[in-house]
């Protein structure tokens, strides 16, 4: 029985509580400061909760974190300090700097760690990378994905404090910039542009442009303010034809291909994408192998999205960091 300890339990989460309640072989406790908050978690999970977060990490064999960004290095700090295994919510942490100290950290000490970019995970995602790789539509020229709904809430509004959560970039498109190096190339260099609402502290509307090393294009939109719900988007544009993908349609995955046919692509069903992240990173744990997600993978994510801010703040295309 391996002991999961969860830091925080807000969305993310009961998100993550969810899928170790469907596991026999785990053991879950959690810790939130919040009181009302810790006993609707456990009257809902039938979670015990710990005394403090020092008191779930020396308990667990496995720690997830799911708190605001601006926690997330030194609670992983902590955690990789006391040995443990660690899957971290995205974004990784909020600066550059945190991320290398947390990927220095986890080598010195040995410790598994692991992002968790879970659009890996979700089917129409996973799908389009298979057929990238196949060949399915050719040489891929240009992409274009999307991402948004309306303003999210969390614990004190720290979603719309710029400063701790990073804004939609940094937040949101985090999901599409990791998507694109997994599935299509390194990004080259980074121009975007950003709108403020007036609904926090930062932008909450963002379109950035990505050449990528393969000379690729790919177009990448987030927003916090679309009223009519959460939606995804992808167009994948290649030699040979067109993947496209709407979460509002059934299938949500179509291949368009030269003369006119069309190819819809019914996706089988699957396991909810959250219990096949936690999945795979705890299989990885057990059998002593490198997570599927690595440290780098979250550092390069997060270095697209900075890039993109600054490119916000200046008007000018910037290069990524590299790890």
């Amino acid at each position: 029985m391996t002991r999961v300890g969860l830091l925080g339990a807000g969305g993310m989460g009961s998100v993550h509580a969810a899928q170790y309640a469907k596991m026999t072989d785990v053991e879950l406790r959690f810790f939130d400061p919040r009181p009302d908050q810790a006993e609707r978690f456990q009257s809902r999970f039938h979670a015990e909760p710990c005394r403090s977060e020092d008191d779930l990490i020396d308990w667990a064999d496995v720690v997830d974190v799911c708190t605001p960004t601006d926690t997330h290095h030194a609670l992983g700090r902590k955690a990789i300090a006391a040995g443990r295994a660690l899957l971290m919510e995205k974004p990784l942490c909020r600066t550059l700097g945190e991320c290398e100290g947390l990927m220095a950290a986890a080598e010195k000490a040995g410790v598994p760690a692991m992002p968790a970019q879970v659009v890996r995970y979700f089917p129409e995602y996973a799908a389009a990378k298979r057929m990238v790789e196949s060949g399915a539509v050719g040489d891929v020229a240009a992409v274009r994905l999307r991402r948004g709904g309306g303003a999210p809430s969390g614990v004190d509004g720290w979603f719309m404090d710029h400063a701790r959560s990073g804004g939609v970039f940094f937040d949101l498109a985090i999901h599409d910039f990791d998507w694109i190096r997994w599935a299509l190339a390194d990004v080259a260099t980074v121009y975007a542009k950003s709108l403020k609402a007036n609904v926090g502290h930062g932008p909450d509307y963002g379109l950035a442009t990505l050449t990528l090393e393969n000379g690729a294009v790919a177009h990448v939109e987030a927003t916090w303010m679309d009223p009519s719900g959460f939606r995804t988007t992808f167009e994948v544009c290649g030699s040979g034809g067109m993947i496209l993908h709407d979460s509002r349609l059934t299938p949500s995955v179509r291949v368009h291909r030269e003369g006119g046919s069309v190819t819809e692509s019914p996706l089988a069903p699957q396991d909810d994408p959250y219990y096949r992240e936690i999945r795979a990173f705890l299989e990885a744990v057990w059998r002593k192998e490198r997570p599927p997600v690595t440290l780098e993978d979250g550092f390069a994510a997060c270095a697209v999205a900075l890039a993109a801010l600054e490119s916000a703040q200046t008007g000018l295309p910037v290069r990524p960091a590299r790890p």
